[in-house]
């Protein structure tokens, strides 16, 4: 990794969080590249209905990754919590969803690896992400060892920041020391009138919001 320069894609991915199916057909006609569904963006993302999955999966041509997340809050989880979160990930996998968010901490801060382990494998062969709960850890750098031992595809985060403008510095580290071994995704506060800047000066190659722009 000694020597790494990020750098940004000529016209980075996009994908854009939808919470309903007018929402996730308006992102495919705007041009996104990927939706993630979830249910209760006020409360960050929840686990999106069975209902609504299967029409938006039935309507759409973009590859759909679906949230697992089944409470608001901390990214923590009861045992009761985590047997439920594998029974929403199961049923979800019945589904054509081309991925799967989720995140889950320990009680220290860290990430709970073996039980994200145990959800990544339940997950397969589909993609996983793992989503902001990241931004909570003390050593991020030290989380993306972890979560690129583990096998996630990519991490949405805002560099630690309230957004990913302002995490931009820390976004370049983490695309630095991930060298390609899995996809930094830039969200938090992603807009159309800082998009471009935030991808030069991050090198993320993915960009995560909930409106649809125009990269180029």
């Amino acid at each position: 990794m000694t020597g790494y320069q990020p750098t940004p894609a000529a016209t980075p991915a996009l994908e854009v969080c939808v919470e309903t199916l007018a929402g996730a057909v308006e992102a495919e006609a705007g041009g996104a590249d990927r939706l993630e569904l979830c249910s209760r963006l006020d409360e960050g993302g929840l686990t999106p209905d069975v209902v609504l999955r299967e029409r938006v999966l039935a309507r759409v041509g973009l590859p759909v990754h679906v949230m697992i997340r089944p409470r608001p809050g901390d990214f923590t989880s009861t045992p009761e919590e985590f047997a439920l979160m594998c029974e929403q990930l199961r049923e979800a996998r019945r589904s054509d969803a081309a991925g799967f968010v989720f995140g889950l901490l320990g009680d220290d801060a860290l990430i709970d690896r073996e039980r994200t382990a145990f959800l990544i494998e339940l997950a397969r062969p589909r993609a996983v992400t793992f989503h902001r709960a990241f931004d909570e850890l003390a050593d991020p750098l030290a989380g993306l060892d972890t979560l690129i031992e583990l096998g996630v595809e990519r991490v949405l985060t805002s560099g630690g920041a309230p957004t990913a403008p302002e995490g931009a510095p820390m976004l370049r580290r983490l695309v630095s020391r991930a060298a390609g071994r899995l996809i930094v995704m830039a969200g938090g506060g992603v807009r159309a009138h800082n998009a471009v800047r935030l991808a030069s000066r991050s090198g993320v190659p993915e960009l995560h919001g909930s409106q649809v722009f125009r990269l180029a």
